[in-house]
């Protein structure tokens, strides 16, 4: 049964290294502007680092799951309104 965890906590740690990482490149590449303006922004309000990168992994993460779900391509134009929307999490699709 632990093997099983571990495997969890291992897909788990790769998927949430995987997101940050897309964030990071997004804020690097300025792509969307709103992920570098979203960023300046929550530092500029005290949060650090790897908050606003937890947060926007996790706006980036509703988003992966509704393409999934829904079986559909990537919503920009929601996505830029989830992270400018921050520290506020959008509600989890269903």
């Amino acid at each position: 049964m632990s093997e099983q965890n571990d495997i969890d906590n291992d897909e788990e740690e790769f998927t949430e290294t995987t997101l940050i990482e897309a964030i990071e490149n997004q804020i690097e590449s300025d792509n969307p502007p709103a992920a570098k303006a979203t960023f300046n922004k929550l530092t500029l309000v005290g949060y650090e680092r790897e908050e606003i990168l937890n947060l926007m992994a996790h706006v980036l993460a509703v988003e992966i799951d509704a393409i999934l779900e829904e079986d559909r391509a990537f919503n920009t134009e929601w996505y830029e309104t989830a992270l400018r929307a921050l520290p506020e999490l959008p509600p989890e699709k269903k």
